[in-house]
């Protein structure tokens, strides 16, 4: 347990929609609540790289900001290094932002326009009174830009952020959330935003990163091709509800929950010699509507291989693959289908 840097415990967040219009007139229509996280638990250890996947309004970005206090959850607990932060007065909220910091999805965003790249920099170094003169602050921005390979450092600092490239902002993003000395980063699609071209090479420094300082991150993601060979682990998620996690390389070459294996088809393939094209996936439509969950299982709309067992019995949980197994998936039929791509003496 000492190991354990976060742990989420049935951890929600329902949001309650205004009544709109026609709501307001038929005054008996209920309101739903729209449940964004429903009932999630994990580990992340000191050290790990945790990948949370899913399509988008899977409830991957919500999680992540309530892991970074953005967001107060409905219900469930939040433990970091054994501790309940579940809800936090304002001075301990501080301290715990030092310890967890967020590298958000657009780099181009996250950054004042109007500021210099050292005064981006300096900026929670100010907020969280770290360093007592601008020129110890400036030594510690200098430091964090060479940790992420931006030498040398005064000629970055004195830059403005539109005379940096997608690559070199996304640096200075990461290097901004290591001023405070955190233990853990939430990466939210930190490499959607960049060139093709350039997103191996920002994972790579991450990871050396990551090695190098010994941090933990929470890695969300819709990319399966790159959380394989990023992260230690992979959740997946739907409407909510992570369906299947465990060590990357037997989530990927092993999926056992009909979701994970389409987002694994979804992957295009780069074949030598032949022209890609568009692959015909086993599932079709959208994640229904977080405020109306379908009854039973909650992929059965979507699913090539739901049974009446999937929509009428109650919800399936994770459940280990084998014995003594740390590769968990919450689906009835699990094994009893030969999945998409494969063979049956492959499964």
């Amino acid at each position: 347990m000492n190991d354990i840097v976060l742990s989420v415990r049935n951890l929600k967040k329902y949001f309650r929609p205004h009544r709109n219009l026609v709501q307001t007139v038929l005054k008996n229509t209920p309101v739903r609540p729209i449940k964004a996280v429903d009932d999630i638990s994990f580990d992340i250890t000191k050290g790990e790289i945790f990948a949370l996947i899913g399509e988008s309004g899977s409830g991957k970005t919500t999680t992540g900001k309530l892991i970074m206090k953005l967001l107060d959850p409905t219900g469930g607990s939040i433990f970091f290094n054994g501790q309940d932060v579940t809800h936090l007065s304002k001075k301990a909220l501080a301290e715990y932002r030092k310890r967890v910091q967020m590298i958000f999805q657009d780099p181009y965003a996250s950054m004042n326009p109007r500021f210099r790249i050292r005064d981006v920099m300096e900026e929670p170094l100010i907020i969280h009174k770290v360093g007592s003169h601008r020129k110890e602050r400036h030594a510690l921005i200098a430091k964090a830009l060479q940790e992420v390979k931006l030498t040398p450092p005064e000629e970055f600092m004195n830059r403005w952020p539109h005379m940096l490239s997608g690559g070199q902002r996304q640096r200075v993003a990461t290097a901004r959330t290591l001023l405070l000395q955190p233990l853990l980063l939430v990466a939210d699609e930190p490499v959607s935003m960049i060139d093709l071209s350039t997103r191996a090479e920002i994972l790579h420094m991450m990871k050396e990163v990551q090695q190098d300082l010994g941090l933990s991150y929470l890695y969300i993601t819709h990319d399966l091709s790159t959380a394989r060979y990023f992260a230690d682990r992979i959740a997946v998620m739907y409407l909510g509800r992570i369906v299947e996690v465990g060590p990357a390389d037997e989530i990927i070459d092993n999926p056992q929950h009909p979701y994970t294996q389409a987002l694994i088809q979804a992957v295009p393939e780069p074949i030598p010699g032949r022209v890609s094209t568009i692959k015909e996936l086993p599932i079709s439509g959208e994640i229904p509507n977080p405020s109306n969950i379908p009854e039973g299982c909650r992929f059965h709309p979507r699913c090539p291989y739901a049974t009446e067992e999937c929509k009428n019995q109650e919800e399936p949980v994770l459940v280990p693959l084998s014995t003594n197994s740390n590769h968990f998936h919450a689906c009835r039929r699990a094994g009893q289908f030969t999945p998409i791509g494969k063979t049956s003496t492959q499964v």
